[in-house]
């Protein structure tokens, strides 16, 4: 559940949030709507009068997970309003759970807040309900999801996320940099800058041109990571799709204005496989711009995504996988057994792998990924790291570096931190002492301060 509890007389609403980063700036949105028209925001389904459940729904386990938030919800309060990507399944929500009080799919903010207003009147006090021009958030006061567009063009053959988000619809580039700037205003000192396709911000609009701070930005990736970077705080790139032009955003990482960090689900390197999923194919290409890169910003940090088992991936395409691992050197990466969405186009694809040898090809996967990202975080002992930390555990500040984005990477235990009277939300410099496959170690660098 979400937020704080309250004593007051207001009508009280429960919140679920479930999902990507994306679904979380959803859920922000509409929760500084409830609190802008007086609705107080309680933690415990006992003191809900209605249960707002935001879902997801974009792989088998997480319409699983959605159902059961669902039915959990229904069990302890009764009074349930559900939105998000399983919305756009209504069908099946309705099967499992028939009494819920409504369904709205993603982005759908007056769907949801029509059908509060009809289970719970606002009793709105515009001299108590006051909030921060930023609105509410579900993640720390330091760092805060930016997202800059909604939907996407491309047709995945694995992905049903355009059917559930739409077409792509960037927002405004004055929009997003205003926002950004009360987000920094109220204290963010990280920004996570998440779409579905966060290179091809945009397009949709021919990189319509707006002012900010009396200059003018197309609505472009690099303009806004110009933008952003006149804000003196870390700005993080989400979900880059592996354009040519993201070649224009590297010098700006090299000169510190964005994060050298990029976030690019790759998702396999057999030519043959990537276009059976319409990803692009070039993977020769890609190996070179990822070379050129590094030389142009040898502290770039990539994260990216693979699918092994995908229909018809044969075991010589899966070694070139594993080949494009050993050659690429990336920092992070994630990887899942191909899992049979309900509508996507994959699932007609001839040759399905067994599942016993999509399991064993995710663990080799795996096996020789650890081993490059523990070279790679090796040889990051004896450096001093510019460093954000999260909380304090015990005696240890627990931090991320520059290459650890919140959640999906790795963290920075510093050893030292209560002693050197550390707080969340606070840059420091940390000498790296040691690391394992996935983490850090180190002490306050005194000398770099």
């Amino acid at each position: 559940m979400s937020l704080q509890s309250s004593k007051s007389t207001s009508p009280k609403v429960g919140f679920v949030s479930l999902g990507c980063p994306k679904a979380l700036v959803d859920s922000e949105r509409i929760l500084t709507q409830l609190r802008v028209e007086g609705y107080d925001l309680v933690q415990a389904y006992d003191d809900a009068d209605v249960v707002v459940v935001n879902t997801c729904g974009f792989i088998d386990s997480a319409v699983a997970e959605s159902l059961d938030a669902i039915g959990e919800a229904m069990a302890e309060n009764g009074k349930v309003i559900v939105t998000g990507c399983l919305g756009k399944r209504a069908e099946i929500i309705r099967a499992a759970h028939p009494g819920v009080l409504s369904i709205s799919g993603p982005q759908d903010y007056a769907s949801v807040m029509d059908a509060v207003h009809l289970a719970l009147p606002p009793q709105h006090n515009p001299y108590i309900d006051l909030l921060p021009d930023y609105g509410l958030k579900l993640t720390p006061k330091h760092y805060a999801y930016l997202k800059i567009s909604e939907g996407c063009n491309h047709r995945c053959s694995f992905c049903i996320i355009p059917s559930m988000r739409g077409d792509l619809v960037s927002r405004p580039v004055d929009e997003v940099l205003r926002e950004a700037e009360k987000l920094v205003r109220g204290g963010v000192k990280e920004l996570l800058v998440v779409s579905q396709d966060t290179s091809a911000y945009g397009v949709d609009v021919k990189y319509a041109e707006h002012t900010w701070r009396e200059k003018s930005y197309q609505t472009r990736m690099k303009a806004l990571c110009e933008g952003l970077g006149e804000l003196g705080v870390w700005t993080r790139l989400h979900y880059v799709y592996p354009y040519p032009h993201v070649d224009d955003i590297i010098p700006l990482m090299a000169e510190g204005k964005i994060l050298p960090y990029l976030d690019i689900p790759f998702q396999h390197a057999s030519p043959r496989i990537l276009k059976l999923m319409k990803r692009p194919g070039a993977v020769d290409k890609t190996l070179e711009r990822i070379q050129r890169w590094r030389s142009t910003c040898p502290e770039l940090t990539i994260r990216s995504t693979f699918i092994v088992g995908f229909p018809g991936e044969t075991e010589d395409e899966f070694e070139q996988l594993l080949d494009f691992l050993d050659e690429a050197q990336l920092d992070r990466v994630g990887a899942f057994a191909y899992s049979p969405v309900e509508g996507a186009k994959a699932n007609d694809l001839p040759d399905p792998v067994d599942e016993a040898v999509k399991q064993e090809r995710l663990a080799r996967f795996m096996e020789r990924q650890a081993l490059i990202s523990e070279a790679r975080l090796e040889a990051k002992v004896g450096t001093v790291q510019r460093c954000i930390v999260d909380n304090i555990d015990g005696d240890l500040a627990i931090a991320r570096s520059m290459a650890d984005a919140p959640e999906i990477d790795g963290l920075v235990q510093i050893q030292d931190g209560r002693e050197a009277g550390l707080q969340p939300g606070e840059f420091v410099d940390v000498m790296i002492m040691g690391n394992d496959e996935h983490d850090l170690y180190g002490e306050v660098d005194y000398a770099a301060g």
